[in-house]
């Protein structure tokens, strides 16, 4: 890809190795009333075409209806066929790493809504805040999920052609279902269901609606891993910087740019760091851009060892179940 940065990125079994592939640097994330980020060379996305739980209403694209999984060339995403008001449906990424949902200035056109709104709120994103628009809507419904009288922010530009974001508010009783293989995706609630025959079971807390996986090293370094759909890249903080420190070779570190959906920049620095250890799971090599980003503030999230886990991981695996009732990610390999 012109202008990408590239590493390899593997995850494998302690036992043994079972996929790799390579993927480009990007970082994206979408918190409280937040908005996304990316490094200055992201790459292009695709985009789904049809819904699963109203098969009669189809969404037309030319790529996967649902996930696109992490490739050479680009980083997958997750997209929900979402009604809104009872229109659409509006494709929105699924993102672990939102306390809300979002949409773009499209979809509040589509529902007959004028911008600017004299309602406003603080969107917060993963390199400043800004104060936005808002659009108060009757309803938000995906899969088991149904929401009503919700405001939704204004996003600017909402990962790479999505017409939003859904967030976590609805999900803490439910069960993801993600099939890349199958590009399936499903959202229901959970009756807290064992992992199927076959997958890795990863334990995680919910911390304020987010995904913490505590038991994790990075090169035998104890670190905080946070489970984040929206981002599109792996990002960390600068306390992993510290505690790496000794073993990072300066020629190997190379500056990037990060820029938020509130167009604020921050500088981080772009590496390559050997494995990092989820449960059962050794993931590596795997690139990082780690800087001191606001969204690790505005988290508190500053002292210890902290990493944000994207698609450009999470998209190599073939299904990813999060089952936020028993507290646990169920991954297959491929």
């Amino acid at each position: 890809m012109a202008g990408g940065k590239k590493a390899l990125a593997g995850i494998w079994l302690r036992s043994g190795r079972l996929h790799a592939a390579s993927f480009s640097c990007a970082a994206s994330m979408i918190f409280g009333l937040g908005g996304p980020a990316h490094c200055e060379t992201d790459p292009p996305e695709s985009e789904p075409r049809s819904t699963e739980r109203d098969p009669e209403i189809v969404v037309v694209a030319p790529e996967p209806r649902y996930v696109a999984p992490t490739r050479f060339d680009r980083i997958g995403r997750i997209w929900v066929p979402v009604l809104i008001n009872g229109r659409g449906p509006f494709r929105l990424v699924l993102d672990t790493g939102a306390s809300q949902s979002a949409v773009n200035a499209d979809v509040a056109a589509a529902l007959g809504i004028a911008l600017p709104t004299s309602d406003t709120v603080l969107l917060s994103g993963a390199t400043g805040s800004r104060v936005v628009s808002a659009i108060p809507v009757n309803s938000v419904v995906v899969g088991d999920v149904d929401l009503r009288d919700r405001r939704l922010p204004i996003v600017t530009d909402p990962l790479g052609g999505a017409d939003g974001v859904m967030g976590t508010e609805g999900l803490l009783d439910k069960r993801i279902h993600v099939d890349f293989g199958q590009d399936r995706v499903s959202i229901r609630r959970s009756h807290r269901e064992r992992a199927p025959a076959g997958f890795v079971v990863i334990p995680v807390d919910i911390k304020n609606g987010l995904l913490v996986v505590e038991d994790a090293t990075v090169s035998g370094i104890p670190t905080r891993v946070i489970i984040d759909t929206g981002a599109q890249g792996t990002i960390a903080n600068e306390a992993l910087r510290r505690t790496l420190r000794q073993r990072l070779r300066p020629e190997a570190i190379r500056p990037s740019l990060v820029t938020g959906v509130t167009l604020d920049a921050q500088s981080g620095d772009t590496l390559v760091i050997p494995e990092m250890v989820l449960g059962q799971l050794r993931i590596g090599p795997l690139e990082v851009t780690i800087g001191d980003l606001y969204i690790f503030r505005r988290w508190h999230m500053t002292r210890s060892a902290t990493i944000i886990l994207g698609m450009d991981v999470l998209g190599l695996l073939d299904t990813l179940i999060i089952d936020f009732d028993r507290r646990e990610l169920q991954i297959r390999m491929h």
